[in-house]
């Protein structure tokens, strides 16, 4: 077989490949032996068809097309390798010389990983904002831990922000129940809001035994942005009563003796909290240096396959929150021209790092080992909601393994590169990264020893383990030599 490789693009690439006809012949014969299993021809036992008979009855061009399809994949990847290219989508394939008895020709046209010449990503610098906690934020979650131990009591009074309310709904057009809109004994904090729009306005005032009908438009369903006639009846009215802030509230609410220990928790919990958020700021525009860094093409059809699957998640994660396109634009003060914008720019920057991740992967020779894909086929499956065996199977039943393994060395690149960057704060102050746990907190110079005496002893296992398998597969392969010795003798 000869190929050659046309560059069309930095992004596409065509493939010229020739096949010699005794290459061919393979799977020729191979199309011969199925094709006399499905034709049935008088005097001959079924499968026994000659090749000639075989011409004769249903056409030597109809075996060649059989055997074409059973080459062509087969060829084609074999060209792929040859020329070192990375394919990112189906080829468009062409076959250009088929005649009888003589060599297979074909083309094939496919998107493919563009050439990058990596920048210089050792010791990038990088700033992300100042890590606060403001004693309103304490107050913040303090105040919901509150809520948590507050009771209720019904009143014999009109509906107050903030109160409780039992509630039925209904909502009807044109006098007839709009199907799936209908609750009933919702308890519902008036003023918390997340519901329909103009619930809040009709429940201040309403005491226990009445209702009342308001008009807005729904969220879901087959009406969405249609006007529709929402009644609304209070069956309960509860006040909330809060615990004081005291030390009893601490000891009832928590394993601390004080209030004062319990908020300082609280404090902790937050910083560690937005230590991690720094942290995920910090490797985002340490890939954003790296991104300005590095121009790298982009085959468009991979963009515009991620931008649908973007905007598809996008409408179902809406979906299933109960809320509109439109709503959710006007909360985030965006125009869909905007929206769409933003969105593509996004695609494009994730699309270029893969392609800039994979590159760094590849040239520090990162490996991925069994554990390793263990746990990201675990946190894969806990982030999706399903059994981790189910997903598991799903993944090596669709091949999608060698993604996630690719996810797992992109992961690894990006924390190479962070790790030796230097992340500044507004104020001027060094980002910890190295160190950083999982929870937030920052593991000490003592546990950071240990932790390292750790993986050296690990290491020394490890090293004693591949050389008691090199002697193994030594003594395998002398066995094999002294076996095929004596083959050779015979």
């Amino acid at each position: 077989m000869k190929s050659a490789v046309e560059t069309l693009t930095p992004t596409r690439a065509k493939l010229t490949v020739e096949v010699p006809f005794e290459e061919l012949k393979p799977s020729l014969d191979a199309a011969y032996k199925k094709i006399a299993q499905q034709i049935n021809v008088p005097g001959f036992r079924r499968g026994k068809v000659p090749a000639a008979i075989i011409d004769r009855q249903v056409g030597r061009e109809v075996v060649l097309q059989e055997a074409v399809q059973d080459l062509v994949p087969q060829k084609y990847m074999e060209a792929l390798q040859e020329n070192d290219l990375q394919p990112l989508a189906q080829p468009e394939i062409e076959v250009t010389n088929l005649a009888p008895d003589e060599q297979l020709e074909f083309t094939a046209e496919v998107d493919v990983k563009p050439t990058i010449e990596l920048p210089e990503y050792d010791g990038i610098e990088a700033g992300v904002d100042d890590l606060e906690v403001t004693d309103a934020d304490v107050e913040e979650q303090v105040a919901a831990l509150r809520e948590r131990f507050g009771t209720l009591s019904d009143v014999e009074r009109p509906a107050a922000d903030g109160d409780f309310v039992v509630i039925d709904l209904l909502a009807t057009q044109g006098g007839e129940p709009v199907e799936g809109a209908e609750v009933s004994q919702m308890s519902y904090q008036v003023g918390r809001g997340g519901m329909i729009e103009g619930l809040d306005e009709a429940l201040l005032g309403l005491s226990a035994g009445e209702d009342k009908v308001f008009t807005t438009q729904l969220v879901g369903g087959d009406l969405v942005g249609e006007d529709v006639e929402v009644s609304v009846r209070v069956s309960q009215v509860q006040e909330q009563e809060l615990p004081e802030l005291d030390d009893d509230f601490a000891q009832e609410a928590s394993e601390f003796d004080t209030y004062e220990e319990l908020t300082e928790d609280v404090r902790d919990r937050l910083r560690n909290g937005k230590r991690l958020e720094q942290a995920a700021a910090a490797r985002d525009a340490v890939l954003e240096v790296l991104l300005e860094k590095v121009d790298v093409p982009l085959p468009e059809s991979v963009v515009a396959e991620e931008l649908t699957a973007r905007r598809q998640s996008v409408e179902q994660q809406l979906a299933q929150a109960g809320m509109t396109m439109q709503a959710y634009l006007d909360d985030e003060g965006q125009t869909v021209d905007e929206f769409e914008a933003d969105l593509e720019k996004r695609v494009r920057d994730a699309v270029a790092a893969q392609f800039i991740l994979d590159e760094i992967a590849k040239k520090e020779e990162l490996g991925v080992d069994q554990n390793e894909l263990s746990q990201h086929l675990v946190r894969r499956a806990q982030q999706s909601g399903q059994d981790p065996q189910e997903f598991a199977n799903h993944m090596f039943a669709h091949n999608h393994i060698p993604d996630l393994v690719q996810e797992i060395l992109r992961g690894k690149a990006l924390a190479s590169i962070v790790e030796s960057a230097t992340v500044t704060d507004a104020s001027g102050n060094v980002v910890e990264m190295r160190n950083l746990r999982p929870d937030g907190s920052i593991a000490s110079a003592e546990e950071v020893a240990a932790a390292e005496a750790a993986d050296a002893g690990d290491e020394s296992v490890e090293d004693d383990a591949d050389g008691s398998a090199e002697d193994v597969q030594g003594a395998e392969g002398a066995e094999g030599e002294t076996a095929e010795d004596d083959t050779t003798k015979e």
